[in-house]
């Protein structure tokens, strides 16, 4: 049966009960075809979506090494090096809100289709900057594209994704975000002289245009549909991502049972406010928050500055730089392999530690004033790709993945939009701080700081955050309305094992 005769089929019981609409979904389930490319639909649809990653990683990766060369170009000091850098921030804050609104009122496609669209024109006309003035304003834009796609994005694919796959799946957001950076790392090393900043920043505006079209062909979110257009386009949709009528059974009814349980005064930014929902709000904003004031964003726009300040030649603090990159790519990759098999709540105690640990061995370090070439240089190296690898393959792939999927259906869509919010908020608030903390203090008691911070991300996460791993998009709320969704009381997992 094709996807239109299942409409067809259904039309006739919209205006049923619930339970006849679940019995008329549940016989058209067993006539549905099943694609035989639905594994790789899945795979494909996954990939093209998480492609918006690697566009925000280069487009806030990039400023690291064109940042050296606009200040040349328009003569910046440091204040202005600061609003250059996290005005795509500001922008990202925008446009995670809006983006929010967007993905629940036209669906989480639609909405990622535009925010390919924003990345386009925001790439191109920064290129065209003829001022500083206007570069900051493109960025602004720019940042809409990047808020935006960090809010739906990650939702879009853990909507499509099976439980067992999901955290693989959402991550795979994060290791684009990583290749984008270190995309960004290789041509601000390599090409910078030969092409000058323009072009850098204007490349972006290509694989934007790929994911743009791709998005036009992908299915919709399966739970979106439910929520808005019924049970017969969810099916409609899950009959091209998923490959047994089994699958598709035991999913619908689960929608329709969470339906069925949603009280209207749930819905919207009204429900955020709900106590059942609470924890799963404090779990969510702060590891949003946790997520971005650690110091990775930090290291990613002004490692090659801090270096360059600290001694180390320009070439050298730019494959320096290009390193944090490699490493960052690497350890996300590794993430979404295991962050599945480990879970999330485990992966972010354990490499939390050694992210403290590096950042005071950075600050040890800075504080004895190494010269290039020296042992202490070595050991900043040394201190800095640990500080990268420990916190990308631990807070940064758990943190968007479990904003993705910590939230009830009825307010999704403006609770990850409060969650991306929060976290570029909090990036902007490292960015656009960072030089300014350096020159109050230094920049071994700067890192000090940040090893502070990260000694908290570790308290919150053992004290707030329980296990996801598992466990379906309708299983998390359920645990939340039935006030499971906790990691004390001797379980830290919202389901068993045994019940997957």
């Amino acid at each position: 049966m094709s996807v239109n005769e299942v409409n067809a089929e259904t039309q006739e019981f919209q205006d049923v009960t619930p339970k006849q609409a679940l019995q008329a979904a549940e016989a058209a389930v067993h006539h549905v075809e099943i694609s035989s490319s639905a594994k790789i639909m899945l795979g494909l649809t996954a990939f093209v979506a998480a492609i918006c990653g690697g566009l925000y990683g280069y487009d806030t990766g990039i400023i690291s090494g064109a940042l050296l060369l606009i200040t040349s170009d328009f003569q910046l000091n440091s204040g202005m090096q600061e609003l250059v850098a996290s005005s795509i921030l500001i922008g990202a804050v925008v446009g995670a809100l809006v983006a929010g609104s967007m993905s629940e009122k036209y669906g989480r496609r639609f909405t990622a289709t535009i925010v390919s669209a924003v990345f386009v024109l925001g790439a191109i006309a920064c290129s065209f900057a003829q001022s500083v003035t206007q570069l900051i304003i493109f960025r602004v834009f720019l940042g809409l594209a990047v808020g935006g796609s960090t809010q739906v994005v990650p939702m879009y694919i853990s909507e499509l994704a099976p439980a067992g796959r999901r955290g693989n799946l959402v991550t795979m957001f994060n290791v684009a975000i990583g290749i984008g950076i270190l995309l960004a790392n290789i041509i601000g090393f390599a090409a910078r002289d030969a092409w000058g900043w323009r072009p850098m920043i204007g490349l972006a505006a290509i694989p934007a245009a790929f994911v743009f079209l791709c998005l036009l062909f992908l299915p919709r979110s399966p739970r979106w549909t439910a929520e808005n257009e019924g049970l017969k386009s969810a099916i409609a949709e899950l009959s091209r991502i998923r490959t047994s009528k089994k699958a598709i059974l035991r999913e619908i009814r689960e929608m329709h049972e969470i339906a069925e349980s949603t009280d209207p005064l749930d819905k919207g930014w009204r429900g955020l406010a709900q106590p059942w929902v609470r924890p799963a709000v404090i779990a969510a904003l702060g590891v949003a928050f946790f997520t971005q004031v650690g110091g990775l964003e930090m290291m990613i726009y002004y490692a090659p500055t801090f270096l360059h300040d600290a001694g180390f030649g320009k070439n050298s603090a730019l494959l320096a730089s290009l390193g944090v990159a490699i490493t960052y790519c690497i350890m996300t990759f590794l993430g979404c392999l295991t962050v599945d098999k480990i879970g999330r709540r485990r992966l972010m105690l354990i490499t939390g530690p050694i992210s403290v640990l590096s950042m005071i061995g950075l600050g040890v370090v800075f504080s004895m004033h190494p010269a290039e070439g020296s042992f202490g240089a070595w050991l900043v190296i040394f201190f800095l790709l640990s500080f990268m690898a420990s916190n990308s393959i631990g807070i940064q792939i758990c943190g968007w993945l479990t904003g993705a999927e910590m939230f009830p259906l009825c307010m999704r869509g403006q609770a990850t939009s409060l969650f991306a919010a929060t976290l570029w908020g909090a990036d902007l608030l490292v960015t656009i701080t960072a030089l300014t903390l350096v020159q109050l203090v230094t920049l071994g008691d700067a890192m000090w700081v940040y090893a502070a911070v990260n000694v908290l991300t570790v308290l919150f996460v053992f004290r707030f955050v329980p296990e996801l791993s598992g466990a379906s998009l309708e299983d998390i709320e359920y645990a939340l309305r039935k006030k499971r969704f906790t990691p004390r009381k001797g379980h830290t997992r919202i389901v068993d094992a045994s019940d997957v």
